[in-house]
């Protein structure tokens, strides 16, 4: 495991959300340290996206706390959240698919360092910060050279999901927390995006929400699993997935 991995960045206590007399999230006790690499798995329906969606902001819990660097941020909207440096990337990607992908690329890094207005974001000259050496070495990191000039629209699922990744982190998050990044992925471009995510795991924390073990497994330092709301295993991948109640719920895990 990370030897960064000391100080802890996020934490939840007793945390519940219940939609009717549906319990999604049961009482979860959660921590999360300073650059760790972790994942959360479970199958349909075991709380881990309305877990995650507690911890982001997106939801407010029916009970418990929320803690980032030891402040009480349970009440505090998503936005708020991304400005203290937590930042999420969703399911579907979130782009401006009329545009380059160095102009999405420079759109996120300006909204992230200059704070500007939503109209400042789009008739600004952009050609001014193509040139950025941040946004450059974004390019390089991610594989993203050879379609640098072309719309969005016209990129493939993989390449849409590395430059969504390479936008969130332009903008420095501490915390990049993916949600289900390899969804509809082919193998090959599952190989692209964890392999741009390794050369950015010692600088941040990562938190991966996943349905399966199988495409993360060798690139996280820690597993979670969820089962109706629970926690019910935590720690080294091999560990949780040798755990009895693991096995019994997830015989088919993949």
């Amino acid at each position: 495991m990370n030897t960064n991995a000391s100080r802890e960045i996020i934490r939840t206590e007793n945390v519940t959300k219940k939609f009717g007399e549906l319990v999604a999230v049961d009482h979860v006790n959660y921590s999360l340290n300073e650059n760790e690499i972790a994942g959360i798995i479970g199958s349909n329906g075991a709380g881990k996206t309305t877990f995650f969606n507690l911890i982001t902001g997106y939801y407010q819990p029916d009970e418990g706390v929320v803690q980032y660097n030891g402040e009480d941020i349970t009440a505090l909207p998503a936005q708020q959240r991304v400005s203290l440096g937590m930042m999420r990337t969703f399911q579907l990607t979130s782009t401006f698919d009329n545009l380059t992908v160095i102009d999405n690329l420079v759109m996120s890094f300006f909204r992230a360092h200059h704070q500007p207005s939503l109209a400042n974001l789009f008739f600004t000259p952009r050609s001014r910060h193509r040139s950025n050496e941040k946004i450059e070495a974004c390019l390089e990191t991610f594989d993203l050279q050879s379609v640098a000039r072309r719309e969005v629209k016209n990129l493939s699922l993989g390449e849409k999901r590395r430059l969504e990744i390479a936008m969130s982190i332009l903008a420095e998050p501490k915390v990049l927390l993916l949600d289900e990044p390899l969804a509809g992925l082919s193998e090959l471009e599952i190989t692209g995006v964890l392999d741009v995510l390794r050369r950015n795991a010692s600088k941040q924390t990562i938190l991966i929400v996943e349905h399966k073990i199988s495409k993360i497994e060798d690139f996280l330092e820690r597993l979670t699993v969820m089962h109706d709301g629970r926690i019910i295993a935590d720690g080294e991948c091999e560990e949780c997935l040798r755990a009895p109640e693991v096995r019994k719920s997830y015989w088919q895990i993949a």
